[in-house]
């Protein structure tokens, strides 16, 4: 049991909570797989190069990578007063979702399980020092 009172508790917890300026898409309808190939290739770069990297990339996940990036940008701005040319992309990862399970019949019977995988997408940006 942790101790202290409630209150206490969930003071101590925030005071440990990452304050740099993020954005999530959850259940984006991409695997793990195919969304991290876009992802590591703007991890590291500054936002204005990130974003002209998922511009031009022709994968599916950078589409919503892209407006991923947009909305952690806005999110800097106006929620942490922070100006655009100053950040970089500290952080990209997605984590795997819930499977959506279907069925294709096969011959004599049978029936194969297709696996529509889903992924939830996290940037976290950064001031350059």
């Amino acid at each position: 049991m942790a101790k202290g009172h409630r209150s206490q508790i969930k003071r101590e917890r925030n005071a440990n909570k990452d304050t740099r300026p993020h954005a999530k898409l959850m259940y984006a309808r991409v695997s793990v797989q195919k969304a991290n190939f876009v992802l590591e290739a703007i991890r590291g770069k500054d936002v204005q190069t990130a974003l002209g990297i998922v511009a031009y990339n022709p994968r599916y996940a950078s589409s919503l990578i892209e407006k991923l990036l947009k909305s952690a940008i806005a999110n800097a701005e106006n929620n942490n007063g922070l100006s655009a040319e100053n950040l970089y992309v500290a952080a990209a990862y997605a984590d795997k979702g819930p499977t959506m399970k279907r069925i294709h019949p096969r011959a004599q019977g049978r029936a194969y399980r297709i696996e529509k995988r889903i992924s939830h997408i996290t940037i976290v940006l950064d001031e350059k020092k």
